[in-house]
């Protein structure tokens, strides 16, 4: 995959879910804890906060069992996902051959803390492909779906937002980098998703929808970025 000039200027990767396969594991942690604080998560609650902060993760789960959780027990929470992932954490799969080819410009943004993001990659073997280009929605006020961290991340890798592609596998995430004048490509490779996301990630406004990492390197490969619609394009249906 090389860069004519005329190709996008930045590939940014989302970590949970796009980079290593991480989120079944991070919702058993928030499901352990909860449990161990006598309150049961309800049905499907996770579903609806894959790629927001944890600060609006947690808000959005007092909201649904009607409990406000103190600071001391959501601390409790790192520890329990960190030893969840030093045992289980994958990289999705396909990815290294993919990293390994790309000479596009390439950065992570993510919605997790930076530490939880740079023991993932650490942990995976994926850290040496990104030579700390990592971003942290802490760096700004607002996360996903909010564009911050999508031109912050643009602005100090030199990269104008219309050249920059944007591999995202939650809604919030596709809505953040459409909102920021970015390329969305939807990512379906994670356990935690069905085909039918894919659907959803495209009324969001991603241009493609790819099932793995092959799809992602074919439609780069082709400059498809350049030829984005706002209808989408889902790799699986041609």
């Amino acid at each position: 995959m090389k860069s004519d000039g005329r190709e996008c200027e930045l590939v940014i990767f989302d970590c949970d879910g796009v980079l290593v396969d991480s989120e079944m594991l991070s919702a058993r942690a928030y499901a352990e804890l909860f449990a161990d604080l006598g309150v049961p998560l309800p049905l499907g609650v996770m579903e609806g906060c894959f790629g927001l902060k944890q600060a609006d993760i947690f808000a959005r789960i007092e909201a649904a069992v009607g409990r406000v959780i103190g600071p001391d027990d959501r601390a409790q929470l790192w520890p329990r996902t960190r030893a969840l992932f030093a045992s289980e954490l994958k990289p999705t799969p396909g990815l290294v051959p993919f990293l390994q080819r790309l000479r596009l410009a390439h950065c992570v943004v993510s919605s997790s803390h930076e530490e939880r993001i740079r023991f993932s990659l650490e942990i995976t073997g994926l850290h040496a492909y990104f030579d700390g280009a990592i971003f942290s929605s802490q760096l700004v006020e607002r996360g996903k779906p909010a564009p911050d961290i999508f031109l912050h991340a643009a602005e100090a890798m030199s990269a104008r937002p219309e050249r920059c592609v944007v591999v995202e596998d939650s809604i919030p995430g596709v809505e953040g980098a459409v909102a920021a004048g970015m390329t969305a490509i939807g990512f379906l490779g994670g356990t935690h998703l069905d085909p039918s996301h894919g659907e959803r990630l495209t009324r969001a406004g991603a241009t493609l929808v790819a099932g793995n990492w092959s799809d992602v390197e074919r439609w780069l490969a082709s400059g498809g970025w350049r030829r984005r619609t706002n209808r989408g394009y889902n790799a699986a249906n041609g």
